[in-house]
């Protein structure tokens, strides 16, 4: 399991981000992401792996391609650590 730094510092990034609610639309492939971004491939793929590392997005291939899935559950740990930090703060 991914530690929470880790997560947060996938968050952190606005590409990071949009990948994340491109993929809560489903499943895509690495080409179809990329046509959403106006930046390289080799820079995307550094983002691709910061969230794979977060364990936010799983990655499976189907041929040559590579198609990345939503880890909803990583998401939803992070935001219930928030959750948990903001009611800390208000006892």
């Amino acid at each position: 399991m991914a530690g929470i730094n880790t997560v947060f510092e996938a968050l952190s990034h606005p590409v990071r981000r949009k990948i994340l609610a491109l993929l809560r639309q489903g499943p895509m492939s690495a080409g179809a992401l990329a046509e959403h971004f106006a930046i390289s491939r080799p820079t995307l793929s550094v983002h691709f792996n910061k969230l794979k590392e977060a364990e936010l997005v799983s990655v499976e291939r189907q041929g040559t391609s590579l198609i990345y899935h939503l880890n909803m559950s990583v998401l939803e740990g992070a935001l219930a650590g928030i959750l948990d930090l903001t009611e800390q703060s208000n006892d």
